[in-house]
């Protein structure tokens, strides 16, 4: 797999062929081409929900600690998760186990008791566990800053335990590099951006001086042009042509 250097040298020699790089002189530094990369993945991910992904993190508390910061790619934190209920003080052998993904024995031995119910009092059983829950603390209240990235819990931890936290965050940069929906778009976006950094560059003189009266300049033009190019790219986004699941309808 290419590493992340080598995807962004692609996508610079890109755009330096498509400004015409080795028949004409284009006047771009390495710093503008950064930029420009920088300014599409940027923009990718404020307008794409392809940019980012679901995933689950185990976050240890510490005693009478609320306030915790995440990584910087953690983009919202939906849910926290406990191993146990019943219990603030305990971690995973105070109160009542209450995992969901190893409930097979639970049924297990519901459906082989000759004394029980079955299905019915198997559901019943969940609700149950499900109700005690909410009501000593299995499911914590908590408050998510998306500019701090911190997490602050509103109960405080009686003990060290380990949380799973259920969040979105940002997909690496190397793998939207790499992503067949994405990966164009972005390649677009920075010629654009190119496009423009150079327009601006070349309108700063309309003309320039020579022998034969001198030669004019297409700054103007290839501002308009990136421009243009530029809320093409932004209604593919809200197309999602760029990979994603798109926007719904928006009523006000």
């Amino acid at each position: 797999m290419a590493d992340l250097a080598t995807q962004k040298q692609e996508i610079f020699d890109y755009v330096y062929a498509m400004l015409g790089g080795g028949m004409v002189d284009v006047e771009l530094d390495p710093i503008h081409y950064n930029t420009a990369l920088t300014k599409a993945l940027t923009r990718y991910r404020q307008r794409s929900d392809n940019s980012v992904e679901e995933s689950y993190l185990f976050m240890p508390t510490l005693k009478d600690t609320n306030t915790y910061t995440l990584p910087k790619e953690v983009v919202e934190v939906r849910q926290l998760f406990r191993r146990s209920i019943g219990s603030r003080t305990g971690g995973g052998d105070g109160g009542t186990v209450f995992e969901p993904f190893n409930m097979a024995y639970t049924n297990t031995y519901l459906l082989s008791s000759s004394n029980m119910g079955g299905l019915a009092t198997y559901d019943m059983f969940s609700q149950y566990q499900e109700l005690v829950g909410r009501m000593f603390g299995s499911f914590i209240e908590f408050k998510w800053n998306s500019t701090s990235k911190k997490l602050t819990l509103l109960q405080r931890p009686r003990a060290e335990e380990t949380l799973m936290l259920y969040v979105y965050n940002y997909r690496p940069d190397s793998e939207l590099l790499q992503d067949y929906m994405a990966i164009q778009w972005i390649k677009d976006y920075t010629l654009a951006a190119c496009k423009y950094m150079l327009g601006e560059a070349r309108s700063k003189f309309a003309t320039i001086a020579g022998p034969q009266g001198g030669s004019s300049l297409n700054g103007d033009a290839l501002k308009a042009e990136a421009q243009g190019e530029m809320e093409k790219l932004e209604n593919e986004v809200a197309m999602a042509m760029a990979g994603g699941t798109g926007y719904g309808f928006t009523i006000g």
